[in-house]
């Protein structure tokens, strides 16, 4: 029964033909409407269940002033539309759970400004071969779908908004394909735009999707999408999935404020992606997991991170393509895992990364080229076994570790930089390969390059340049090089080998003094190993714990010659009263247990303070050679480590890697370099607490098995020392090494000459000990590295020199004049 009065205007072709007539039911005009006729409603309720069947126009109020036509029957479908009408400024309410409020099954309808406000399956539900134009239409609908198009049907929706649906938003299936223009859907529980079915599509531009209790944008089981300029934030789960043979194009969208992944891809989907932004989000800024599913990112952004996962990541056989992009501020960059798996990364940015910016492990391959990696913990990181793919043209900077390489990894790194590393530029470990080809390493806190472990890595054409701690690291035999050089002038050698490449061996034995191209005769060079090389680290073999067994215990030096080698090192004058007053209680201890007397309780863990190159490192093998020698160790052997070694990036990792750390060093030493970089002052999410808390129970649970050294700066140490109650307890005492005064460091030349069958001139030490006087001890300054660095600077420019000489004397080619020194003296 109607509310109110319904005219209907019939059509003709003269003013003066057109016919008016007023009914009293909506079911009545429909009945007396013919093709083109309007039907004029007048505001109320109309409790009827319409259907057109015909082309007319039904129209309510355009004012809301005017009062609402509310088309509410008490059950069934409100509108139904099998025509080419157009509906217009009505409020179509519906309670049928199982039908939806409006359902348009043919035609080519047009709907414009329709409120619909349904407690039904569907608030507008379009099927068949219907191809309406749905414009400026609102669809409240708690208890079921939005708008649902389905079987085949199409259509544009303009200006649409969804402002609340129990189930997705928007619902595109069995082989429809409708355009979404400038539409928005909120509030949906579901996804809030839906696509399934293999034919089913959908074009979406300038749409906005947020609120949702679910996914964002779902396009599974063979559906295509296409969205553009589009916005989807605020969901309860991933912003965009694909699944099963989904196909979906993103441009110019924004996907934000997310709390799991942005955008998920799995089972074969396919995802392009183009100008578009993702920020905000609390997992994955990009998913890809399965054999066959890929993404092409172009010219992208992805940041800001709000949670403790890469930003992208890409596992189990899937691929990805990212070029010209953008990924910062995120706690990992990239991740990719698993046989099968690969990522091309060309031209892109890597930056502001409080993790690793690329980790590759479990047999994936990644393949940078032109890439950039700014403020990163690691630059780049291959973990494990046949991990790999190659990096071309590729610059680190800020990083703490440029590259690391472990355990059986195998890249290859052509013409990449490192620049100011704060631990190392190129760091491979426990069985790691690896090919590096003129790659350069620039103003590192520690190495350049730091190869342990025997590793049987190949290193060509490499450069190192102002190194802390030195240039080339190798501590056992393994590693391949070729033409590699330090400091732009000194040669450097495999483990084993001369200090000198063989061209520069072969120009030294056919005496012609060839230069090397920067100025150095190579067979001028020093003829020694450089001192890193020197003071490398004894060998690290896998512990029992890690299935290897522990190699026989070579013979013990007699303790007074190992202490009569810690005698003769320049300086330290206070470290060796420190040592030997501590091997002094342990050598009494052991004789009175000998006698069958109590012996004190020793506790033989240090702590080493003091400036870089003060000699902590070769303090720390003597050390360990003399308890060696008094029984006190099974071995003796020196296993060195630093934060990188220890800590792990996720949750359980930091554990494992610290125990197997200790378990190498089972019977000797195990010397923390920069231990204090385990509890960062900004500590936050590190992991470097949990390393403290697995060493400290370690180091009671196998106090007989393992000296533990922890050495740093004086100030950060005593941070070091507080962050764990139980730390400082572990340690027996703390032992400080001073810089050198400057006549240390020129007693060090001394030795220096003195071994490389060099002397120096009268002028030439009162020159070097200005020189020591005057130099700037700055947090850079390497004290015992400094003097040698002087020393090999002398040999250089003594080259250049005497090379100048027609036939030169023996003096000539021996001593070392004032002139020498570099720069102003």
């Amino acid at each position: 029964m109607a509310q109110g009065s319904v005219q209907v205007t019939q059509a003709g072709t003269s003013r003066w033909r057109r016919r008016t007539g007023d009914y009293g039911s909506l079911s009545a005009a429909l009945e007396a409407a013919t093709d083109g006729d309007v039907i004029t409603v007048s505001p109320g309720t109309y409790r009827e269940n319409l259907v057109l069947e015909r082309t007319v126009t039904l129209r309510g109020p355009e004012r809301a002033a005017a009062g609402s036509v509310r088309i509410a029957p008490t059950e069934g479908v409100a509108l139904t539309v099998r025509s080419s009408a157009v509906v217009q400024h009505l409020q179509i309410e519906a309670q049928d759970a199982a039908s939806p409020a409006v359902l348009v099954e043919d035609g080519a309808a047009e709907l414009n400004g329709l409120r619909v406000m349904a407690r039904s399956a569907s608030g507008i539900e379009v099927r068949g071969g219907a191809r309406p134009t749905v414009r400026r239409c609102t669809v409240d609908n708690p208890a079921g779908t939005g708008v649902t198009v389905t079987g085949g049907a199409g259509g544009v929706y303009e200006e649409c908004e969804v402002v609340s649906a129990g189930q997705s938003g928007v619902s595109v299936r069995d082989g429809a394909h409708p355009r979404l223009e400038r539409c928005t859907v909120h509030h949906a529980t579901g996804a809030g735009l839906s696509l399934h079915g293999e034919g089913s599509a959908a074009e979406a531009v300038g749409c906005e999707v947020y609120e949702i209790k679910g996914s964002g944008v779902q396009v599974v089981s063979r559906a295509t999408g296409h969205l553009t300029d589009c916005r989807v934030h605020r969901t309860s789960a991933d912003g965009v999935t694909l699944d099963t043979d989904a196909v979906l194009t993103l441009a110019d969208c924004d996907i934000h404020d997310v709390p799991e992944n942005a955008l998920d891809l799995r089972s074969r989907s396919v995802l392009t992606l183009t100008r578009s932004t993702v920020r905000r989000f609390g997992r994955n800024g990009l998913s890809v997991w399965d054999p066959g599913t890929r993404v092409d990112a172009n010219s992208c952004e992805i940041h800001e991170s709000t949670g403790d996962y890469p930003a992208v990541w890409i596992s189990d056989g899937a691929s990805a393509v990212l070029d010209s992009c953008r990924v910062h501020t995120v706690p990992d960059a990239l991740f990719i895992l698993d046989r099968g798996s690969r990522a091309d990364v060309i031209d892109s940015d890597l930056s502001q990364v409080r993790g690793t910016a690329v980790s590759v492990s479990d047999g994936a391959t990644v393949a940078l080229d032109d890439c950039r990696i700014r403020d990163a913990a690691t630059g780049a990181w291959f973990r494990d076994h046949g991990s790999g793919g190659t990096l071309a043209n590729c610059t680190v900077d800020g990083a703490a570790t440029g590259f690391i390489v472990t355990k059986g990894a195998d890249p290859e790194i052509d013409r990449c930089t490192v620049t100011s590393p704060s631990e190392a530029g190129f760091y491979v470990s426990a069985e790691g390969r690896g090919t590096f080809h003129g790659c350069r390493v620039s103003g590192s806190q520690g190495y350049g390059f730091h190869v342990i472990d025997g590793c049987r890595t190949t290193l060509r054409r490499c450069r190192t340049e102002r190194c802390t701690r030195g240039g080339f690291e190798f501590a056992e035999k393994g590693p391949v090089v070729e033409d590699c050089r330090s400091d732009d002038t000194a040669t450097v050698a495999a483990p084993g080998d001369s200090a000198v490449t063989k061209d520069a061996a072969a120009d030294s034995q056919a005496g012609q003094g060839t230069s090397d191209g920067k100025g150095t005769p190579g067979a001028l060079l020093p003829a020694k190993a450089p001192a890193a090389q020197k003071t490398a680290k004894a060998k690290q073999t896998p512990a029992d714990g890690d299935g290897g067994a522990q190699p026989p215990a070579e013979p013990a030096r007699p303790a007074k010659e190992v202490l009569g080698e810690l005698d003769a090192l320049v300086g330290l004058e206070s470290v060796k009263r420190e040592v030997r007053a501590l091997t002094d209680m342990i050598e009494v201890g052991r004789r009175r247990q000998q006698a069958g007397l109590k012996a004190a309780s020793v506790r033989r863990h240090l702590v080493f303070t003091g400036s870089p190159g003060t000699g902590k490192t070769t303090v720390a093998r003597l050390y360990g050679e003399i308890l060696h020698s008094l029984g006190v160790l099974e071995r003796g052997h020196l296993v060195e480590v630093s934060r990188v070694d220890l800590v792990g990036e996720h949750i359980g990792s930091t554990a494992i890697r610290t125990q197997e750390a200790f378990d190498r060093a089972r019977g000797g030493v195990l010397f923390i370099d920069e231990a204090y970089a385990l509890s960062p002052e900004d500590g936050g999410r590190d992991f470097g607490r949990e390393a403290i808390d697995t060493l400290v129970k370690l180091m009671e649970d196998h106090r007989e098995e393992v000296v533990v050294i922890a050495a740093g700066y004086t100030t950060e140490m005593q941070r070091f020392l507080a962050v764990n109650p139980g730390v400082a307890s572990r340690f027996s005492r703390t032992i400080t090494f001073g810089d050198y005064s400057p006549r240390e460091l020129l007693r060090i030349v001394e030795q220096q000459a003195e071994e490389h069958e060099y002397q120096l001139g009268e002028e030439a030490t009162e020159a070097l000990l200005k020189h020591f006087t005057e130099l700037p001890k700055g947090p850079s300054f390497g004290n015992g590295r400094t003097a040698r660095q002087t020393f090999e600077s002398m040999v250089e420019r003594h080259a250049g020199r005497v090379a100048q000489l027609p036939e030169p004397s023996t003096e000539d080619l021996t001593l070392l004049y004032a002139d020498d020194l570099p720069g102003p003296v």
